[in-house]
């Protein structure tokens, strides 16, 4: 597949075919996706691919109490997440069937190859994730290469001492992210929604956009 139609039809996937996803596959994509770049190459992801029905049953248990409380957010008002209805009523639907994912592939880092940068400046630290996401998003793309569908969630980040425990995750490694996989029921979509480039980029400053409107 060509990288750029990857990148823009790599979407959130909530509806999986029972199919398994074959060893191969996997081993591929994290192959792929462990040439992200790092802060000092110093490679903190690890992952663990989680099959067995009880397990899927219980981070299920551990997610839906979690989506509950924010859908409830939505519906009063309190959550905006400028979704469309469908999207909620898909990430409804995906929550109560989470554990019928072929697979659920939690992404974990170890606390001591990050290096954040931005922990003393009084608001919510984002720079750890720098080196993880990128590998993260690298093994998304890798599965929709190979043709199977991916949704990311970090929901379950939340309750990660349970998760700990669950998936005997030992100290000083975090969970990143939860991933769900399989081969998708309906066909990958052609075109994502996204803001256009016009709105996202600015020149110099943050308040002069770098490209003029367009108009239609």
């Amino acid at each position: 597949m060509e990288l750029v139609e990857a990148m823009r039809t790599t979407g959130t996937c909530r509806y999986f075919r029972p199919d398994p996803v074959p060893d191969e596959v996997l081993y591929q994509a994290f192959d792929h996706a462990r040439f992200a770049p790092q802060g000092g190459n110093r490679q903190p992801v690890r992952w663990i691919v989680v099959r067995d029905p009880a397990r899927k049953a219980a981070l299920q248990d551990l997610y839906l109490p979690l989506w509950k409380n924010y859908l409830s957010g939505i519906a009063d008002g309190t959550v905006n997440v400028g979704a469309l209805p469908k999207t909620v009523r898909d990430a409804d639907y995906f929550a109560e069937h989470l554990a019928e994912a072929p697979a659920i592939v939690v992404a974990c880092a170890e606390l001591d190859g990050l290096h954040p940068t931005d922990t003393d400046l009084g608001r919510l630290s984002i720079v750890g994730g720098a080196s993880v996401y990128p590998t993260v998003q690298n093994f998304c793309l890798a599965l929709r290469n190979l043709g199977v569908g991916s949704a990311l969630t970090t929901l379950l980040c939340q309750v990660e001492p349970e998760v700990r425990e669950l998936l005997a995750i030992p100290e000083g490694v975090a969970t990143a992210a939860h991933i769900a996989i399989g081969y998708p029921r309906d066909p990958f979509p052609a075109k994502l929604t996204r803001l256009p480039v016009e709105d996202v980029v600015a020149a110099e400053t943050y308040d002069q956009p770098f490209f003029a409107p367009t108009t239609v």
